[in-house]
């Protein structure tokens, strides 16, 4: 299953980089945030793995500027990051579901970073509109 995995990130990636089966796969790639994301839905797509027990917030971070992470910690900055190999993609592309017993942990039931970054844009948005009313 290796080799049919290798030949899945060099058709997905468009090159055929050497990447140990063990050494951090998307640290490898140059994958982060959103692009992570398509690429486990392209894998879970083509090896046809169950990804419901998938935490996407011990594999990457996020993209873009999150001020709200200066007052309250994003998902994976709460936990310890567990790096995606190909040797982790062969095993759950073999038993056809993600095979990542994840740590015991505890997140909020809110995303607070995400609520200040709310409000950070809705003030101003309401500053541009009274200076258009005012000004």
């Amino acid at each position: 299953m290796h080799e049919s995995i290798r030949l899945f990130i060099a058709e997905y990636c468009g090159s055929e980089t050497a990447i140990d089966p063990q050494e951090s796969l998307f640290e490898s790639l140059g994958l982060f945030g959103d692009d992570v994301d398509d690429f486990m839905e392209a894998y879970a797509s083509k090896f046809h793995v169950d990804m419901s027990s998938y935490l996407w917030y011990f594999h990457t971070g996020e993209e873009g500027l999150n001020f709200g992470s200066f007052f309250f910690k994003p998902p994976y900055s709460r936990v310890a990051e567990i790096p995606v190999t190909i040797e982790m993609l062969s095993l759950s592309a073999n038993s056809k579901r993600w095979i990542v017993d994840y740590p015991p942990h505890n997140l909020p039931k809110r995303r607070y970073d995400l609520l200040v970054n709310l409000a950070l844009v809705m003030a101003v948005a309401l500053f541009f509109i009274l200076a258009l009313i005012y000004w």
